[in-house]
C-alpha cells in the first residue's frame, strides 16, 4: 500500500464510458469513523460494563467475536449483534449518530453525477436499519436510482456471486460500469465478476491517513475524479 499522496493511478475516467455508477457507502460516501468509533471503543465499554469486565478484555473479546464472521453477513447484522451481546445495538447507534458525517466533495461528486442521466446505486455491506441511522441523519436518498443493502441479495460483497445477482437485478453493462469502495476484498470480487472500472477510496475515515493501492485507480476524495474532464 502506498501511504503517499499519487492521487489518481493510471488512466483518468472516460465518462463518456460510463453508463452505471455503483457506490460503498461507509467508508466511500460516509466517514467511517463512525464505525470505527461505535465498534472499537463506545460497544467495548458498554459491553464490558454490562458484563463487568475490564474494557482491554472486553474489547479482545468483542474483536475475537468480530473476526469469526468477518466477510460474512453476520457482521454488520445488527439484530445478530444485539441477540449475540444482548444489547440493543440500534439505539447504542443513535445514542452516538452526531459522529455520522459525509466525507469531502461527496456531495459535489453526486450532484455532478445526477446532471449526466447516468443509473447511480448505492450498494452497501450495512444492516438495512444501519442504513436508515445514517440515511435518516446524513440523507443522500435523492442521488440516487435504489439503496441496494447486501442483506437484500442474501450474500455479502465479498462473495463473487453477490455480482452476478446484483448484475441480474439492476441489468448494468460491465463494461461501462463504475464501482467505488474502500474495502480492497470487495473490489477484488467485483473485479473478478468482470466490472471494468474501479475505483479505491484511499481514506474512508477522517481520524487517518490516506492508504493508496497499487492495484486499482486510488483516490483520498472524489474530487480527484472531477479534476478530470467531464462528459
Amino acid at each position: 500500500m502506498r501511504t503517499t499522496d499519487t492521487r489518481f493511478n493510471g488512466n483518468a475516467v472516460d465518462w463518456a464510458q460510463i453508463s452505471t455508477v455503483l457506490l460503498d457507502m461507509d467508508g466511500t460516501l460516509l466517514d467511517k469513523h463512525f464505525d470505527d468509533y461505535f465498534w472499537e471503543q463506545f460497544l467495548p465499554t458498554v459491553f464490558s460494563e454490562k458484563n463487568s469486565l475490564p474494557v482491554d478484555r472486553g474489547r479482545q473479546e468483542l474483536l475475537r467475536r468480530y473476526r469469526s464472521v468477518q466477510s460474512t453477513l453476520a457482521w454488520s447484522d445488527l439484530d445478530y449483534w444485539s441477540e449475540m451481546l444482548d444489547l440493543d445495538i440500534i439505539e447504542l447507534k443513535k445514542e452516538v449518530s452526531h459522529l455520522i458525517a459525509i466525507l469531502p466533495h461527496v456531495e459535489e461528486f453526486l450532484s455532478y453525477l445526477s446532471s449526466t442521466g447516468k443509473s447511480v446505486y448505492l450498494v452497501t455491506a450495512a444492516h438495512p436499519k444501519a442504513l436508515d441511522i445514517k440515511m435518516d441523519k446524513v440523507d443522500l436518498r435523492r442521488f440516487f436510482d435504489r439503496l441496494i443493502c447486501a442483506d437484500e441479495l442474501g450474500k455479502p460483497k465479498e462473495d463473487p456471486g453477490f455480482w452476478g445477482d446484483l448484475e441480474q437485478q439492476l441489468q448494468f453493462d460491465r463494461a461501462h460500469t463504475l464501482f467505488a469502495d474502500d474495502n480492497l476484498d470487495v473490489l477484488r470480487a467485483a473485479r473478478g465478476h468482470g466490472i471494468r472500472h474501479l475505483v479505491h477510496m484511499a481514506r474512508p475515515s477522517s481520524k487517518e491517513e490516506a492508504r493508496y493501492s497499487d492495484e486499482y485507480h486510488s483516490i483520498r476524495t472524489f474530487r480527484d475524479l472531477l479534476e478530470y474532464p467531464r462528459q
